[in-house]
């Protein structure tokens, strides 16, 4: 099963919608890698191209469908032929057609979905078979596809989301807070938390911890090494990662969290933002878009702050992605076609559509997302993500998956409900991932 950030990704598209018209970027090119490659000439490919996506329809068929009959009349000898599947039993429908060979010839996955096929060498290296739009992307977002031990990078980026931080201005004031000045770092996140939750007193709260979604995410961010150099063996047991597990044990002891968060996922935590319960939600800006749908008065209240970091200031990024499998019959049509698809220009009128970023370096410089707008929180989170993708990157191993995230938050569980140590928990956490990663 996908993980639920790969989950949330995908699932922008049924979050949000209202289709806009296409614009276009000047001065990019057409990012057409296949076309490059065949002779410098267009003419040269032909055939079928089947293009498949996750839960894309109906919300985005005209762009998907304008988009592919926009490519088509560039390469009158290629047919696109576009097949949109659930999320819900994906993964094991694209397993079993790459046992079959009958994967199709483009593919929408992200990192963490796609890994298990990429370490089994299932994909075109786009290292080499696009390397003239390499230099196109966000550094972070074309790595995102690499493999611990396996040389080469085995996915076009296509959008991209980066977390900003939302707060309610109103509990902020109440708590004494600046509503003008956000949590910056993690030591300012829970300084403020266990504000917001004094001022509620057990009516609201100041954070809710997400742990399934944020934990291994934010260890991440203050510099724990999740892994080794070799990418095999997981090492987040750190004094450091474990002095970060204690201050959230003194936190939820001292009534930061809601007794009854450590167990819930993000949808939960979203759920409380809306409802006043919590006054910080670190979450992707398409959330805001849900928050203004479900609780107005509360998105009335609502400011926006970058996303919080450790000392070294890395930020972290979610990335969808166009992969080519190598049992494709028309590679360089495949690989025309997903760089085409995931071009600026394109890109560029994508995020328009939906609240998600390009992966495309210039398309990131549009006025779109470096001007104030119409000063709305929206587009304020809209600037504030952009900035931050430069220097973001996936960094949550692939190996992260749905068995080691269960394993590890059970034990940081157990620490928050003082039944271990937070070294202890920890150690226990790295010996049970590294036995189901192996």
């Amino acid at each position: 099963m996908p993980s639920s950030r790969g989950t949330r990704l995908a699932s922008v598209a049924l979050a949000l919608g209202a289709l806009s018209t296409a614009c276009g970027l000047g001065g990019s090119t057409d990012g057409d890698a296949g076309a490059q490659q065949t002779s410098g000439s267009g003419s040269a490919l032909k055939g079928t191209v089947t293009f498949e996506t996750l839960q894309l329809k109906p919300t985005f068929t005209e762009y998907i469908e304008g988009v592919i009959a926009s490519y088509e009349k560039k390469h009158p000898d290629v047919d696109v032929k576009w097949v949109d599947i659930p999320f819900a039993g994906a993964q094991e429908k694209m397993t079993a057609n790459a046992v079959a060979g009958t994967l199709p010839d483009v593919v929408n996955l992200n990192p963490q979905f796609a890994q298990a096929l990429e370490a089994k060498g299932l994909f075109v290296d786009m290292d080499t078979a696009a390397k003239d739009i390499k230099a196109d992307y966000v550094p972070g977002a074309w790595d995102a596809f690499t493999v611990p031990g396996k040389k080469g990078s085995f996915g076009i980026p296509w959008y991209l989301t980066s977390e900003v931080t939302m707060y309610n201005k109103d509990l902020f004031e109440k708590a004494g807070l600046d509503p003008a000045k956000p949590p910056a770092t993690f030591d300012e996140l829970l300084t403020a938390g266990a504000g917001l939750s004094t001022a509620g007193k057990g009516k609201s709260y100041g954070l809710h911890p997400a742990l399934e979604n944020r934990f291994i995410t934010d260890l991440a961010k203050q510099g724990v090494p999740l892994l080794d150099e070799s990418g095999e063996k997981w090492t987040f047991n750190t004094p450091e990662a474990a002095a970060y597990l204690g201050k959230l044990v003194d936190a939820y002891e001292k009534g930061v969290f809601p007794k009854d968060s450590i167990t819930q996922d993000h949808s939960k935590s979203t759920e409380a933002y809306q409802a006043g319960r919590i006054g910080v939600l670190p979450s992707g800006p398409n959330f805001l878009t849900i928050i203004k749908e479900n609780a107005p008065k509360i998105a009335e209240q609502t400011g926006v702050g970058p996303q919080i970091t450790g000392a070294s200031g890395a930020t972290n990024m979610s990335v969808m992605g166009l992969l080519v499998p190598k049992s494709s019959k028309n590679q360089a049509a495949a690989v025309s076609f997903a760089s085409y698809m995931a071009n600026a220009e394109n890109q560029l009128a994508f995020s328009k559509i939906v609240t998600v970023l390009p992966s495309v370096s210039a398309a990131l410089k549009d006025p779109y997302f470096t001007a104030a707008g119409d000063g709305s929180v929206e587009a304020q989170a809209r600037k504030i993500s952009a900035a931050q993708i430069a220097k973001g990157r996936n960094l949550v191993p692939v190996q992260y998956d749905e068995r080691v995230t269960k394993a590890v938050i059970g034990k940081v569980q157990l620490a928050l409900q003082g039944k271990l140590s937070p070294q202890k928990a920890l150690d226990e956490a790295v010996e049970a991932a590294n036995a189901i990663t192996g």
